[in-house]
């Protein structure tokens, strides 16, 4: 716990710029999210576009200290409404280029979103101040 404690800035940064890569990637190559969005939602291709969007805001956000608290929430909430898409994409099989369609792939990837919750969640508590 105190290798998380003491790098918690840099671990904030580091999910930042994940965040703001894959955010880039729905606008460089749409066209995998796309597919992996649930049939029962409407316009995939905006909702991607949209999700991209938020993506890269929110990561921003998290590196403004006025901002960082609000964009963590709004990033636990991004985590769990694009886990449909995930889920979609691990029950019917949806096939990515380069990206494995195997059970062992989605016994890790699927619950990793959980991760990526509490990470996020991990920055919507206030900062405390480190004692020396």
């Amino acid at each position: 716990m105190t290798f998380l404690k003491n790098n918690k800035t840099t671990l904030r940064i580091i999910l930042a710029v994940c965040m703001v890569v894959a955010g880039v990637l729905h606008f460089v190559v749409p066209q995998p999210f796309i597919r992996i969005v649930p049939g029962f939602l409407p316009a995939p291709a905006a909702l991607v576009y949209i999700s991209g969007a938020i993506e890269i805001l929110l990561a921003l956000g998290l590196l403004l200290p006025s901002t960082r608290r609000l964009s963590a929430w709004g990033l636990v909430l991004l985590f769990i409404a694009v886990y449909p898409a995930n889920l979609n994409m691990a029950i019917n099989h949806i096939q990515i280029s380069g990206i494995p369609d195997t059970w062992w792939f989605h016994a890790i990837r699927l619950p990793f979103q959980f991760v990526l919750i509490a990470w996020a969640y991990w920055y919507t508590r206030p900062e405390t101040p480190q004692l020396s």
